[in-house]
């Protein structure tokens, strides 16, 4: 069984940072680095599918490996298309752009080995999929149903803060303003919460009597918490929203939470 999930891990990975590779190459030929987000999106769904319905386990239980990838293929859907609708408009992701200057001349080569570094680093999350659809239950269990409940709950909030955020953004009034409206009210990064919240569903599902391999699933939302707060989330993107906003970033960012939501302060 060791082998077995050894092999299963080295084939995620190696499908990481081969898709990962693409996107280095489509970002390369574009100039649009929000396709690097795109692709790492779908990357993640279609590995993550292929590691809920991997079919070694004799004790897997059918209909959670096609519950889990059911689950993925929705998050991956839902988040891939939106931001592809976005990058086909022509909008560049600030953060990347801003790597992408900070690096100079070497950032052809730096920026594929950050989308590897990227890759590997993402395979805490198809890892914590894997764990929960291969949970030795022979039925499924109620927590397995709050698993779906919290990704759906993941999915949806994430798609409100999103398109909230779109309409704000597209009302000329709306012109170098924060969004304050709406979740945005109550965290400055809603759209991140949502998607960290998501991946609480799969150490749900995966923890079980008699399985300590689905306590490594925490590792998802752990890593998805750090990545989203402390690297590439919201560090880069509230230093651009303090360079292009200013004083009215600053008078946001002062009354309300930086991640979870909250009240705001009056």
């Amino acid at each position: 069984m060791g082998l077995s999930y050894a092999i299963a891990l080295a084939a995620m990975a190696a499908a990481l940072c081969s898709l990962m590779g693409c996107a280095w190459f489509v970002q390369q030929r574009t100039g649009n680095s929000g396709w690097v987000d795109t692709i790492w999106t779908f990357s993640v769904g279609l590995v993550g599918m292929g590691a809920a319905l991997w079919p070694f386990a004799q004790t897997s239980l059918p209909v959670r490996q096609v519950m889990v990838a059911a689950l993925v293929a929705a998050w991956a859907l839902r988040l891939g298309l939106h931001i592809a609708a976005r990058t086909a408009g022509g909008q560049d992701d600030p953060r990347y752009a801003d790597y992408a200057r900070q690096w100079g001349e070497a950032a052809r080569r730096k920026m594929f080995v950050f989308l590897q570094q990227q890759a590997l680093g993402s395979l805490p999350l198809v890892l914590a999929i894997f764990l929960a659809a291969q949970a030795p239950v022979a039925t499924l269990r109620v927590q397995d149903f709050l698993g779906a409940i919290i990704l759906a709950v993941g999915i949806v909030g994430e798609a409100i803060a999103d398109a909230q955020l779109e309409r704000f953004r597209d009302n000329p009034v709306n012109k170098e303003k924060v969004c304050d409206i709406g979740l945005w009210r109550w965290s400055r990064h809603p759209n991140y919460f949502f998607q960290w919240l998501g991946w609480l569903a799969y150490p749900v599902i995966a923890i079980a009597p008699g399985y300590p391999l689905g306590f490594a699933a925490l590792l998802a939302p752990l890593f998805m918490f750090y990545i989203l707060n402390y690297a590439t989330g919201v560090p880069p993107l509230e230093a651009q929203m303090e360079r292009s906003r200013g004083q009215a970033w600053r008078a946001y960012a002062a009354r309300t939470s930086r991640f979870f939501p909250l009240p705001p302060k009056s």
